[in-house]
C-alpha cells in the first residue's frame, strides 16, 4: 500500500491540472465581471432611458402650459389665480397656524376662491392688460424687446414706471383692498346688501390700512418692476406666482373673522357706550 499522494505519477498530473485549474478560475472570474458589467451598464441605461423619457414628458408637459398660456392668456391665468388664491389659504391655515387638514375653515378658503376668480383673474386682468394697453401705449412693444433694448428705450421705461406707481398708489389701495374686505363680508357677514359689504369692508379697511400698505410696498413695490419688463404672456402669471406668498400673509393677518379689524371694534364699543349713556339717563 501506497499514499497516493506520494505517487510521482499522480503529483506530476496534479502539477500538469494546476495550471488549466487556476486559468479557469480566471477565465470564470473574468466571465462572471463581464456579465456584472453588462447587467450594470443594462441598468444605467435602462435608467437613462427612463429618466431622459421624464425629462421629455417633462418639458412637452411645460411646453404644452407655455402654448396654452400663449394661446389662452386669459384662461390661464384666470386658472392659475383661484387655484393659487385657495392653495394659499390652506398653506396659511396649515402651516403658520398649524392646523390639522380637518381643522380648515373651509368658509375662510371661499373668500380666497371668490376673490382670487372674480377680482384677480377677472378685474385685475382687465386693468393690467386690457386698460394698459389704452394708457401705457408702449407696453406690448416694450415687453418684447431684449433687456438691452430695454435699457434704451426711453419712451417704454417711462411708460414701465408709470404702470408701477399706479398699481402702487392707485389699484392696491384704492382697487385691490377695499374689494377684497368687501369679499370679506360678503362671504361671513350677516347681512345680505351690497351696500353693508362695501360699507363694513371698507371701515374693516381703514382699521387696517397702514399696516395694509406697508406689506403692499414692501412687496409690490419691488415686484412690479420686474413683472413690467416681462414678456405679456409671463406677466399675470409671475404676478400670481407673486401673489401667491403675498395671499398666504393676507391669510394669516387677515382671513379670521375671529380676528376683530380694530376700528371696526372701536366703532362698536363707541356705539354701546353712546346707548348705554341713554339708558341710564332713561
Amino acid at each position: 500500500m501506497f499514499s497516493s499522494t506520494r505517487n510521482p505519477v499522480i503529483m506530476m498530473s496534479r502539477g500538469a491540472l494546476r495550471p488549466l485549474h487556476s486559468a479557469f478560475i480566471s477565465s470564470r472570474t473574468v466571465a462572471e465581471k463581464k456579465i456584472t458589467n453588462a447587467n450594470t451598464n443594462k441598468f444605467f441605461s435602462s435608467a437613462k432611458e427612463a429618466a431622459g423619457d421624464a425629462t421629455a414628458s417633462a418639458k412637452e408637459a411645460v411646453g404644452g402650459a407655455t402654448s396654452f398660456a400663449k394661446r389662452n392668456p386669459f384662461a390661464f391665468q384666470l386658472i392659475v389665480a383661484t387655484l393659487k388664491t385657495s392653495a394659499a389659504d390652506i398653506m396659511a391655515q396649515t402651516i403658520a397656524e398649524k392646523k390639522s387638514f380637518s381643522e380648515i375653515d373651509w368658509k375662510r378658503n371661499g373668500i380666497f376662491v371668490v376673490f382670487g376668480a372674480a377680482y384677480l383673474g377677472g378685474f385685475q386682468y382687465w386693468i393690467m392688460v386690457n386698460k394698459y394697453r389704452q394708457w401705457f401705449p408702449t407696453m406690448e412693444s416694450f415687453a418684447k424687446l431684449s433687456i438691452a433694448q430695454k435699457l434704451k428705450d426711453k419712451a417704454g421705461l417711462i411708460d414701465a414706471a408709470k404702470m408701477v406707481l399706479f398699481d402702487i398708489f392707485v389699484h392696491m389701495p384704492w382697487m385691490y383692498f377695499p374689494a377684497y374686505y368687501t369679499c370679506k363680508e360678503f362671504v361671513f357677514g350677516k347681512s345680505w346688501s351690497p351696500i353693508d359689504w362695501v360699507k363694513n369692508g371698507c371701515t374693516n379697511y381703514i382699521g387696517n390700512i397702514k399696516e395694509d400698505l406697508t406689506a403692499m410696498v414692501k412687496l409690490w413695490g419691488p415686484s412690479d418692476c420686474i413683472q413690467f419688463a416681462l414678456p405679456m404672456h409671463i406677466r399675470m402669471p409671475f404676478r400670481h406666482l407673486v401673489s401667491f406668498f403675498w395671499t398666504a400673509y393676507v391669510s394669516y393677518t387677515r382671513g379670521s373673522v375671529d380676528d376683530e379689524e380694530p376700528l371696526q371694534r372701536r366703532l362698536t364699543e363707541a356705539q354701546e357706550a353712546v346707548a348705554g349713556e341713554f339708558v341710564k339717563h332713561d
